[in-house]
């Protein structure tokens, strides 16, 4: 059994808690965390981005997703810690077995309130209250047995030129607080750190992958609040960058104060007032602390629909990041071809390649970490290589690549199957049908009003008719110089809610997993445009699909004349920066398809 568990249930023990939870977040849902909140890591030893933790005093089970199977066995293994595969037949979610563990007796269940999303922290206390059992939300037992926890060093939080987001602090302020208006709330807090970075045009290094900095902001038609972790050396370091006069036309009749401010001034807030929160990215701590009397509104959310539509200049800002990227990703490929069967490669160390590329091309930062798998390891979506998983390259077959990056200009991500050597005429018609699904959507022209769940269904078709599909979603929003991954728009059997519009940014990314044989991803970003009366997508993404891969006899006419545009651009954006070899090798690549 791991010590840090027998410590866990000590305290446990002596706070009279019978169950202790304990997720993968932080105070604000964020996707990647700070190594601060990696508490789950800590006390059970697994180390995957995604899981959860239920302790009691003498078990103990960890949830995660197929992606971590593998990884979380083996670190999992003498743990005391039983792998919970969520999603299987007969596996029990959290919320039932927290169920079962009431029926039992009445329990105390704790957690750090910080981390829990208010949404998920009144459904458990739903779900307790029936059997007399009771939830303790402020408890926080790691910093009782983690001795060296890393410690939160706020970054410096950097403003953005308009040259960039094409839209001052003050008119995004103005739109917001006019949907406020018109919802009828007195105020609106901001929870969700890419919010609050997009509302005020800064940028931070607080998080992995996204570059935002721990905040929180208040806004009503008196004030404008914003929370950070160190005031005065945001204050100083602003105006440093802004000078005194640009430091307040920037930000007119905003306050800065400190983080943990927030949460007495929710309570101070006036009764009968009303408050929109969002209750995906709230934590249960700052919930309860809102003032008696105050009321909430949980279904106004206006910025996220307002930072997934792009402007002109964010849009010509971002077109600049997939170029620098789309070099990157030649140099990468171009090497790789040269090296395979020459050099050894593991899927780790072709990650660490392309990683460098992306930063000597211009990337300060991965928008996430670079997923690399070869061969059966690419049927597993979104496999992540480690030590005890990685795998030497060998000069046949698929190698899925699916990575991104943060430059100063925006946010890339692109996913390649890349051809190392032979391959089966199954490798190939495959290929070939997930090709013919990625130019389906992205040669999609669709009514004005069209949702992702039937734009879902265009894409899916090449490939049902081969009697093939795939479980994940065919496309995510991505932010803008945010997180790769954003709402609302996203393109999938989910997506209903929300309309595809002109300005949106939204990956397409169909695939087939054969367990145990070969996993194929080909994903482009794609850009809504209007054309005409309906709408349309462009593709932002400058890379080649592998051509030696393409059953061009199993393309229409329409198809080919897609990939053939489609690879003409590539070429006319990226060969003049290219070296001599490099540029022979995209010539080739993106040559017109022969019979």
């Amino acid at each position: 059994m791991r010590q840090e568990l027998a410590a866990l249930r000590r305290e446990m023990k002596k706070e009279g808690i019978d169950a202790y939870l304990i997720l993968s977040g932080d105070d604000h849902g964020s996707e990647y965390v700070h190594p601060y909140y990696q508490t789950r890591a800590f006390v059970s030893g697994f180390t995957g981005s995604a899981g959860t933790l239920l302790v009691t005093g003498k078990e103990a089970w960890l949830w995660t997703d197929g992606r971590y199977f593998l990884q979380a066995e083996k670190e999992l293994e003498g743990s005391g810690i039983t792998l919970q595969k969520a999603g299987h037949e007969g596996v029990p979610t959290l919320q039932e077995r927290i169920s079962a563990l009431a029926a039992e007796q009445p329990i105390t269940l704790g957690f750090d309130g910080r981390t829990v999303p208010c949404a998920l922290g009144g459904l458990l206390a739903g779900l307790l209250r029936e059997s007399g059992s009771r939830i303790c939300e402020d408890k926080d037992l790691a910093d009782r047995i983690w001795p060296d926890r890393p410690a939160i060093v706020p970054s410096a939080i950097e403003p953005l030129s308009l040259q960039v987001t094409g839209r001052s602090f003050q008119q995004k302020r103005t739109a917001v607080l006019a949907a406020m208006n018109k919802a009828r709330a007195d105020y609106i807090l901001l929870t969700d750190l890419t919010q609050t970075a997009w509302l005020f045009n800064l940028r931070g290094r607080d998080v992995a992958c996204t570059p935002v900095f721990f905040a929180y902001a208040l806004l009503s038609n008196r004030e404008t609040v914003l929370y950070v972790m160190e005031p005065e050396k945001t204050k100083a370091h602003l105006k440093e960058r802004l000078g005194e006069d640009g430091l307040q036309q920037a930000f007119p009749d905003v306050r800065i104060a400190g983080y943990h401010e927030v949460e007495k001034e929710l309570a101070e807030l006036p009764r009968d007032s009303f408050l929109a929160v969002d209750p995906a990215t709230m934590n249960d701590r700052l919930m309860h602390s809102v003032g008696a009397g105050v009321h909430k509104l949980q279904g106004l959310a206006p910025i996220p629909l307002m930072k997934a539509v792009k402007n002109p200049v964010e849009i010509e800002s971002t077109l600049q990041a997939h170029k620098k990227d789309g070099l990157a990703m030649v140099r990468f490929l171009c090497r790789l071809k040269e090296q395979i069967g020459k050099v050894p490669l593991t899927e780790i160390s072709a990650a660490e390649q392309l990683d460098q590329e992306r930063r000597k091309a211009g990337a300060y930062e991965l928008s996430f970490p670079t997923i690399a798998g070869y061969g059966p390891h690419g049927a597993i979506i979104h496999y992540q290589a480690a030590p005890e998983t990685d795998v030497p390259l060998r000069p046949e077959g698929f190698l899925l690549i699916d990575s991104g990056g943060q430059y100063p200009q925006g946010t890339t991500d692109i996913t390649r199957t890349i051809v190392l050597g032979p391959l089966s005429e199954k490798e190939k018609a495959c290929y070939t049908y997930v090709l013919k699904s990625h130019i389906a959507l992205a040669s999609a022209v669709f009514a004005p009003g069209t949702t992702g769940r039937a734009l879902d269904e265009i894409a899916r078709a090449p490939l049902h008719a081969l009697g093939l599909d795939f479980e994940h979603g065919t496309g995510h929003g991505i932010g803008h110089l945010l997180s790769v991954h954003e709402g609302p728009n996203i393109i999938s059997r989910r997506g209903a809610d929300t309309a595809i519009v002109p300005g949106m940014i939204t990956s397409d990314e169909p695939g087939v997993y054969l367990e145990n044989e070969f996993g194929i991803r080909l994903e482009n970003e794609i850009l809504c445009e209007a054309c005409g009366e309906a709408y349309g997508f462009r593709p932002i993404t400058f890379c080649p699909f592998e051509r030696e891969a393409v059953v061009t006899s199993l393309l229409t006419e329409e198809e080919r004349q897609w990939l053939d545009a489609y690879h003409a651009m590539v070429w006319e954006t990226l060969a003049d920066d290219l070296a001599p070899a490099e540029q022979a090798w995209l010539r080739a690549q993106t040559a017109p398809l022969e019979d």
